[in-house]
């Protein structure tokens, strides 16, 4: 176990760009001990790795799952896609089990006469999209506009928002949304 951690940490250290000393000091522990646990002679305890992992910053879900070898997966064909969607509404999200994913990437898809739903959507954080096919009629806030391939949109998505298409043809968009809601 002490030596699981000890490659981890020096991992996650280094994928940080952090030096021992410059992890030691943020998170408030010696430099010598920060040594011991990278060399696997200290196995920390979990409140003592959890204030370590607090410096970079990163979960102790996120470092106890994370590919230590930095094999992390950056390519996704279409049928690794997560639907999240339902009927006429497609939203296909990128990277779903991606540990620590700190954006949500979405290929929707809106059927003639699909929407988002009756209520405006809201959400904490920014959301910008391109559409790639058909057109769509957006509401943010007070302003709608119909957007059709090539037209784009970025918002702050606390404000309440809504996707509807009202063509005859599928449209498509790209989207995403920071920090991830999906």
């Amino acid at each position: 176990m002490a030596n699981d951690v000890a490659a981890r940490l020096k991992a996650v250290r280094q994928m940080h760009g952090l030096s021992q000393r410059e992890l030691a000091k943020r998170a408030g522990v010696t430099n010598g001990m920060m040594s011991l646990i990278e060399q696997g002679r200290v196995s920390p305890s979990v409140a003592s790795l959890k204030k370590v992992l607090d410096g970079l910053p990163m979960g102790l879900a996120e470092f106890f799952t994370m590919d230590p070898a930095g094999t992390t997966q950056v390519f996704y064909g279409k049928d690794e896609l997560v639907e999240l969607g339902e009927g006429p509404v497609s939203l296909q999200l990128v990277a779903a089990h991606r540990p620590g994913r700190r954006m949500t990437v979405l290929r929707e898809a809106y059927e003639p006469g699909a929407d988002t739903g009756s209520e405006m959507l809201r959400h904490a954080g920014e959301e910008g999209g391109v559409v790639v096919a058909g057109r769509v009629e957006v509401t943010i806030g007070g302003q709608t506009r119909v957007l059709g391939p090539g037209d784009a949109y970025y918002f702050a998505s606390a404000v309440p928002h809504r996707f509807r298409n009202r063509g005859r043809e599928r449209c498509e968009i790209i989207s995403a949304s920071c920090p991830p809601t999906l």
